[in-house]
């Protein structure tokens, strides 16, 4: 079901059953599979490749330009996100950069919590838990089953290995 004040650009690929939110702008070069769930005032730019029964809330902003001064519009980079994450309101997830993978990826059965912000080029795995707020710098490698308590950030290139906790308010600025 796709809302009749839903934006969606004619060369977006939505699967039959996808479900658009009133005011949400979906752009060319998206492709969303089947059972995913798009809130209201969702933004999401292309190119970016989103799989199966995602839910993704109200305000959040995926498949944008990275935040990367070195950025020349390079129409190759891109966002792909996995199976059955939830995404919650307001955050921000840029596609990657040529110095980098040309990637941003996330895995699959994330729980991403509202105000998080994943930067161009991280890498997510599979059934990690990033609380509020909690921020990736460029270049960022979170491997699987990783929890970010609140408000933690992390500095660019670092990863952090499997099954990996970070506190409220952490800073991180090696591999942990």
């Amino acid at each position: 079901m796709k809302s009749a004040h839903a934006l969606i650009d004619p060369k977006a690929e939505l699967d039959s059953d996808v479900t658009v939110g009133p005011y949400t702008i979906i752009g060319a070069e998206v492709q969303i599979a089947a059972g995913t769930w798009i809130g209201p005032h969702v933004v999401i730019k292309g190119p970016t490749r989103i799989g199966r029964d995602n839910k993704i809330y109200q305000f959040a902003s995926l498949g944008e330009i990275p935040q990367d001064k070195k950025y020349g519009g390079e129409p190759e980079t891109r966002l792909e996100i996995g199976d059955r994450n939830e995404i919650r309101e307001y955050c921000s997830i840029n596609r990657g950069t040529v110095q980098g993978e040309s990637v941003t990826r996330i895995g699959d059965d994330n729980w991403i919590m509202a105000y998080c912000h994943i930067a161009h080029d991280c890498q997510i795995g599979n059934q990690t838990t990033f609380a509020n707020g909690a921020s990736l710098a460029g270049h960022v490698q979170i491997d699987d089953f990783v929890t970010l308590g609140g408000f933690s950030l992390i500095h660019q290139f670092c990863a952090m290995g499997k099954y990996s906790f970070s506190g409220a308010s952490s800073l991180i600025f090696k591999d942990v």
